[in-house]
């Protein structure tokens, strides 16, 4: 028997991480392939059977799995990003939750004929939709401007609503026998309990956590321990006193914390981060098993009707009177009404609703977990398939950016930030000295004035169309502190950094993991660089032709010149390393640090 529950649990974990991996590689939503993966070793092939293996153990392990989605996600979420759209974040989780509502409950009643307490809890249910979807489908499209922060924060925080919501319509049906009024007073004291016991746990385990970090109470190597500690024990109590509070719980716990300026919690937040991608793929591998194919037989093509609801009439009609009189496009507004998939909340809280529903009588509510999850491989499907290339349509996101973050404005960082601009790649210079940002600025190139390395850097600087960084500051470590930041951001592969000044580049690398890609050469040092632009070299483009070939810019320019990076024909930008050989084609662009004497001899091939 052990043998068995190790064998499914490895299955689990090697499906779910596998999908995701095959995601990245074939550049498709991971939720897609996690629902496939799960529904092909549930309920198709009989490899996995949750229920079976797991029994009482399933649910409990999914809501914790839950909470702590929740948490990572409300680390993630700064005030600072709201700025003029937080009336159109009030508006989505307020007045377009009871929309989502109302629509859903009235599609269940209508297309389903479910009785009318369970099509409001249907209803109730669909109002999630949740990080466990929005995440990876923020990180494929990758929008810019506004509407990323408007649909982080509402996946997150419309989590616990929906959850809410689908408890207290739960408790009223559990409770029409005891009359209007008893149901109403019921109702009324479990929201008040579900603040109380969701919000302030919340709040308090937050402050407790950033308190004692704050006093260095908490050993390095136990802080993240004590971080999932207090995740784990407030959720539970706020759930002992109010169920399903303990959601909300967890996520006030992650705002909290992220937002209070009592102790660093970078840490915390990367590790949930890596947490957070197990337990997706494991959650979804898990609740896609449980599925019967009798049940999605019996819901039918009735599902799909559901989810062309869902996505054509309550979405909009959500984002259409959440953003009146807000000052987003009407690109930004349409990718807003394109973006709403349902997630693992959604089929985890239905699924046991379902179960108590029927021991109280109401047969219909067998119907809620195929529906729901329908509902989340409908809407996943059609809003991860489609909302990249509607982004790219409506100009929110590009699906292959080129553009550079420049860590350093010195002066040939702002030769090269010049050149690349005027070839149409989107260059941002960052840098904390005023003086090179102003004279950066004069130059018409974008700027951001402030350190790289700040608390909220990330939330200010607009990284729309950028692709790479290319940390080139005087000082080795800001570099390399800078390209650990980044990867996270647009991966190792496209982090770059200046060879350290003070250490042979002869010697075995045994901290590839500690710094970027090293730029131009081996021996392309800051000071190296900036002796070479001071002894009058600048930066040039150089488009080769087939009668003026890289061969022949060698010839031209000697071995004084320093290769960059190259542009295609198609604009793709292909940044030098000191670790391979370049062979530019003709076709392409070659920028270059040369020196200025030779221009008159190259200028033929321009």
């Amino acid at each position: 028997m052990s043998e068995i529950v190790l064998f499914e649990i490895a299955t689990i974990v090697v499906l779910g991480v596998g999908a995701q991996w095959l995601a990245v590689r074939l550049r498709l939503p991971s939720i897609l392939l996690l629902l496939l993966f799960g529904f092909l070793a549930g309920p198709v092939t009989g490899v996995l059977d949750p229920d079976e293996r797991f029994k009482d153990l399933l649910f409990p392990l999914v809501a914790v799995s839950v909470a702590l989605i929740l948490y990572e996600g409300g680390l993630t979420l700064r005030l600072v990003e709201l700025g003029s759209v937080s009336n159109v974040l009030r508006n989505l989780i307020t007045l377009g939750a009871l929309i989502t509502w109302a629509v859903g409950a009235a599609a269940g009643w209508l297309i389903f004929g479910l009785q009318p307490g369970v099509a409001v809890l249907l209803g109730a249910l669909l109002v999630v939709t949740g990080p466990t979807v929005i995440g990876p489908l923020l990180r494929h499209i990758r929008p810019t401007g506004r509407v990323g922060p408007i649909l982080k924060w509402e996946g997150i925080v419309i989590d616990p609503i929906g959850a809410v919501l689908a408890v207290l319509v739960f408790e009223v049906l559990s409770s029409t026998s005891a009359g209007a009024g008893a149901a109403t007073t019921h109702v009324v004291v479990s929201i008040l309990r579900t603040i109380v016991a969701g919000g302030g746990l919340g709040l308090l385990a937050a402050m407790l956590l950033a308190l004692l970090l704050q006093r260095y109470w908490i050993p390095d190597f136990l802080q993240n321990a004590v971080s999932l500690m207090l995740v784990v024990a407030v959720f539970t109590l706020a759930n002992a006193v109010q169920p399903e509070s303990g959601l909300l719980a967890a996520t006030v716990m992650g705002i909290g914390l992220a937002n209070q300026r009592l102790a660093d919690v970078k840490h915390i937040v990367e590790f949930k981060e890596n947490l957070r991608v197990l337990l997706i793929s494991a959650l979804f591998i898990l609740l896609a098993a449980r599925l019967q194919r009798e049940d999605l037989l019996a819901v039918g093509w009735r599902g799909m009707l559901l989810v062309a609801v869902l996505i054509l009439v309550a979405r909009p009609l959500t984002v259409l009177l959440s953003t009146m009189r807000s000052n987003l496009t009407g690109g930004e507004r349409l990718f807003l009404a394109w973006m709403a998939p349902r997630g693992i909340v959604a089929a985890a809280v239905s699924s046991v609703f379902a179960l108590r529903l029927e021991a109280a009588g109401y047969a219909d509510a067998r119907l809620l977990p195929p529906i729901t999850f329908l509902a989340i491989i409908g809407t996943v499907a059609v809003y991860g398939l489609t909302s990249p290339l509607l982004a790219r349509r409506v100009g929110v996101a590009d699906p292959n950016p080129q553009g550079v973050l420049l860590i350093g404005a010195q002066p040939w960082a702002q030769a090269l930030a010049a050149v690349l601009r005027e070839k149409g790649l989107p260059v941002l210079l960052v840098d904390s000295n005023r003086h090179r940002v102003a004279a950066a600025r004069m130059a018409g190139l974008r700027t951001y004035s402030g350190s790289i390395l700040a608390e909220y850097a990330l939330d200010e600087i607009d990284l729309g169309g950028l692709g790479r960084v290319l940390a080139v500051t005087p000082n080795d470590w800001v570099n390399a502190l800078a390209v650990q930041r980044f990867t996270r951001v647009f991966g190792s592969a496209q982090c770059y950094q200046l060879p350290p000044q003070n250490e042979p580049q002869s010697k075995p690398d045994r901290h590839k993991h500690l710094h970027g890609r090293w730029l131009f050469g081996p021996d392309m040092t800051y000071r190296e660089l900036a002796r070479r632009f001071a002894d009058e070299m600048t930066v040039k483009a150089t488009r080769l032709s087939e009668t003026f070939d890289f061969a022949a810019f060698q010839a031209l320019y000697g071995e004084t010149a320093v290769p960059m990076c190259t542009i295609s024909e198609s604009g793709r930008l292909s940044i030098v390393t000191a670790d391979q050989t370049i062979q530019p084609a003709p076709g392409q662009t070659l920028v270059c640090l040369v020196r200025p004497e030779t221009e008159k001899g190259a200028s033929q091939s321009g």
